[in-house]
């Protein structure tokens, strides 16, 4: 058979279900490659309307090459990154640096004199409130004067305050030095994680940069592998996917960059301290949904009830807000329905990419879930009609 005669439809259908089968197979045979490739791809994908955007622009009367605007990006990028390490990671290392200042002044603020006022405000607190205890070491020794002279023991609850942090500031001095060659390995640990980390990073801008100048390519290499008679299918599926993905990649990103703005502006709103570093916490905790901005709530709200209950309840009940604003105004607005997803099938997604790929997975999970979501809904409506009951899901 000549190679111009195209074959009988059940011969091609089967190639190309071959050649499918073969793309699928190749994350399984290289899982190591596949979070930076699945990176790239969600770079290139993400910044593909701000590309296209800048291509329709012209310059002296011609329009600009997808390479340029490519450039001109990833210039834009690293000016952000320049200002984000002069501007921001000053006021996130003064900020640590005040934690652990203020963690060694307390530390060295105990000593004996000032451990036994510690325990006396306690005792006196306690047994003001009918919870008989003996804190301070004289107290102790009433109580041990007492139990010698009646012959019966002290029904208050007896504990040396300041054996008890003597000791235990003593048992975490031999855990530190018993374990320094642990600390050691994970210090050369952190150390080559963060240049892989970056190393992973350029490269996946490298190949998000190549997918992004091939992207018609690469979309008509994918438009060859289905037959023609399944293109219209292929691309209503398509446009259910790109609905999914830009409500998951796109709109989850900017609704991060708005939590994190309306929480460090509840912060300095209650006077928290750390706003900075608690606001950059939960700003890149909320790429993980649900879970994520619960896990950054926690450390803010024990912040603020560490000065006061008001800051503590205050910062509760505008997390509270937050999210209720998220809920009801962002997400319609920024994502849309078609892009939303069940709770039940975001939480399965986030357990198992949590527990295939840890964190990354996690990062990955949704955007994933997104596009399977996507695939089966459009073979469940053209496999049987959708009931009424279901029309607006």
């Amino acid at each position: 058979m000549p190679d111009s005669q195209p074959l009988p439809f059940r011969r091609r259908a089967t190639v190309l279900v071959v050649l499918w089968a073969t793309l699928a197979v190749l994350p399984i045979l290289f899982p190591a490659a596949i979070l930076p490739f699945a990176g790239s791809a969600l770079i290139a994908y993400l910044v593909a309307p701000i590309l296209h955007w800048l291509t329709g622009q012209r310059v002296f009367g011609r329009a600009i090459a997808r390479w340029v605007a490519i450039l001109f990006l990833y210039a834009v990028f690293f000016l952000l990154i320049y200002l984000f390490i002069i501007a921001i990671v000053p006021q996130l290392y003064r900020e640590l640096v005040r934690i652990s200042s203020n963690a060694f002044s307390f530390a060295r603020s105990l000593t004996p004199e000032r451990v036994q006022e510690i325990a006396q405000q306690m005792e006196g607190w306690l047994n003001s409130h009918g919870v008989p205890v003996a804190l301070s070491s004289r107290s102790l020794e009433g109580a041990d004067a007492a139990e010698a002279y009646t012959g019966r023991p002290s029904w208050s609850l007896s504990m040396d305050l300041e054996r008890v942090i003597h000791d235990a500031a003593g048992r975490f001095s031999s855990v530190a030095t018993a374990n320094v060659t642990r600390l050691m390995a994970f210090t050369r640990e952190l150390v080559t994680g963060v240049f892989k980390g970056v190393f992973t990073l350029f490269l996946m801008l490298m190949v998000a940069a190549f997918m992004s100048i091939d992207a018609e390519r690469i979309r008509a290499y994918f438009r060859s592998l289905v037959p023609p008679e399944w293109a219209s299918d292929a691309s209503a599926l398509v446009r259910r996917i790109d609905r999914g993905l830009a409500g998951v990649v796109r709109g989850q990103v900017t609704i991060c960059i708005i939590n994190g703005v309306l929480t460090f502006a509840g912060l300095v709103l209650f006077g928290v301290k750390f706003a900075f570093l608690l606001a950059t916490v939960a700003t890149f905790f909320s790429l993980i949904p649900i879970f994520g901005p619960i896990i950054s709530s926690v450390p803010i709200v024990i912040m603020a009830l560490a000065q006061s209950w008001r800051a503590g309840f205050g910062m509760l009940f505008w997390i509270i807000g937050i999210h209720a604003l998220e809920a009801y105004f962002l997400n319609p607005k920024i994502m849309g329905n078609a892009a939303r997803m069940h709770p039940v099938v975001v939480v399965f997604a986030l357990i198992a990419g949590e527990r295939t790929y840890g964190l990354l997975g996690a990062l990955f999970a949704v955007p994933v879930a997104a596009v399977v979501v996507a695939c089966f809904e459009f073979l469940r409506r053209k496999a049987q009609p959708v009931p009424m009951d279901l029309q607006g899901i």
